[in-house]
């Protein structure tokens, strides 16, 4: 069982209450919270680059986010303090969001919602610190060395970002994980020099 921490465990119980409300109450807060870039760029709404991250599409979406805040959320915030994963997954939220407000800020058909970016951010900083983990694919049920299984997170989400049709945000899933990578790798160059040595060795 994971020891909760404080900032993970907040943005866990936070992000499953609103997601339902949002889901399941006959209010608008889904339509507010979600990310509009063509809103965005005409209103100022810049709230929607942090709202966003707290309504999800479905139950199967919030479900595997959370389950991913579960098994790395609070292993990372144990190891870089709460004050760092609170910075690192609202940042890792922001940044990979801007590819798609700069592609769709003038495409009124576009809109996404989600915490994926900040979990990608997230679930790469852990393989930094942690590559000795094994991680497994929903569609690849076996276990997969961290390291290995980040390589193919990547290639799946480039490759899905230029070429999937689905409603998958694969663009943010690229971006969180490379903007986790590297706050990691400038933020705390000890855990990447383990990270290569245990590579290597």
């Amino acid at each position: 069982m994971h020891h909760i921490t404080p900032v993970a465990g907040t943005i866990m119980i936070i992000t499953i209450l609103v997601s339902l409300l949002a889901l399941y109450k006959r209010n608008d807060l889904l339509g507010m919270f979600l990310f509009y870039p063509y809103r965005i760029k005409r209103r100022n709404s810049w709230y929607e680059f942090i709202t966003h991250g707290f309504v999800h599409g479905g139950l199967g979406h919030l479900f595997f986010n959370m389950l991913t805040i579960f098994f790395f959320g609070f292993l990372l915030e144990s190891t870089i303090g709460p004050v760092w994963f609170l910075l690192l997954y609202f940042f890792c939220m922001i940044v990979a969001s801007v590819p798609d407000y700069v592609r769709n800020k003038d495409n009124d058909n576009y809109r996404s919602l989600g915490a994926s970016g900040a979990i990608s951010g997230i679930l790469f900083s852990a393989i930094v610190f942690y590559p000795h983990m094994d991680l497994m694919m929903i569609f690849l049920p076996i276990p997969i060395p961290a390291p290995i299984f980040g390589l193919l997170y990547l290639a799946y989400s480039w490759f899905g970002e230029r070429y999937a049709d689905d409603n998958i945000g694969h663009t943010a899933h690229l971006w969180g994980a490379l903007t986790g990578l590297v706050v990691t790798i400038l933020v705390w160059p000890g855990a990447f020099q383990d990270f290569l040595d245990w590579i290597f060795n």
